[in-house]
């Protein structure tokens, strides 16, 4: 779709093709037509083509498929898989958990409990990084006493991400059993939040699509 307009602060607009909603492209999601037929999910929306934009919920995303949206915006038969909200899920987990592979390498990622809470307690703006099926008990000790990132005199909130298992974190560091890790602050931790938010945002479930 072509830009139409541009928001305050001069961030770009696209409009949703499932509501027709005109919205700032960082709260959407990029397609593009591969030169197969395809439609393929631009999570990075960087690829070469037109782009086709849904707004960044699994909803939208299930709807453009299921009305047949995509061949209407791209005014050409594409082939488009049952399963693209699960594709467009699983890339935004990898996405995020490179990133923290990406941190681990930089020497920015610290693992396991006793390092955690060092790290946590050494950085306020430090992000906790908590398997979402691991002890509540645990996590609650983790950040007990911690001075937070924002707030009054210093205090909470402290920036967690509870979003990935215990088994995806392990995989994706290379470790077992990881439980928490503390995410340093810095550009690599901004990029891991804003990934994240997108993630949150995609299995967010709303009442209301229209």
């Amino acid at each position: 779709m072509t830009k139409t307009r541009e928001a305050e602060g001069g961030t770009p607009v696209r409009r949703c093709i499932a509501t027709g909603d005109t919205m700032p492209v960082d709260g959407l999601l990029r397609f593009v037509v591969a030169p197969d037929g395809r439609i393929c999910a631009d999570l990075g929306q960087d690829l070469p083509g037109r782009g086709i934009w849904v707004g960044g919920r699994r909803q939208l995303v299930e709807r453009a498929v299921k009305k047949r949206l995509f061949a209407r915006a791209a005014k050409a038969a594409v082939a488009v898989a049952d399963d693209l909200p699960d594709q467009i899920e699983a890339a935004m987990v990898r996405r995020c958990l490179a990133l923290l592979g990406l941190a681990r390498r930089a020497g920015q990622l610290s693992l396991g409990y006793e390092k955690t809470r060092a790290a946590l307690a050494d950085d306020a703006g430090a992000i906790a990084v908590t398997g979402h099926d691991g002890s509540l008990n645990g996590r609650q000790k983790l950040l007990s006493g911690l001075r937070g990132a924002r707030g009054e005199n210093g205090l909470g909130p402290r920036k967690v991400v509870a979003l990935f298992a215990i088994d995806e974190l392990s995989l994706a560091l290379g470790r077992e059993n990881v439980v928490h890790a503390a995410l340093r602050a810095g550009g690599l931790a901004d990029r891991f939040l804003d990934e994240c938010r997108r993630l949150e945002d995609f299995r967010r479930e709303t009442d209301r699509l229209d």
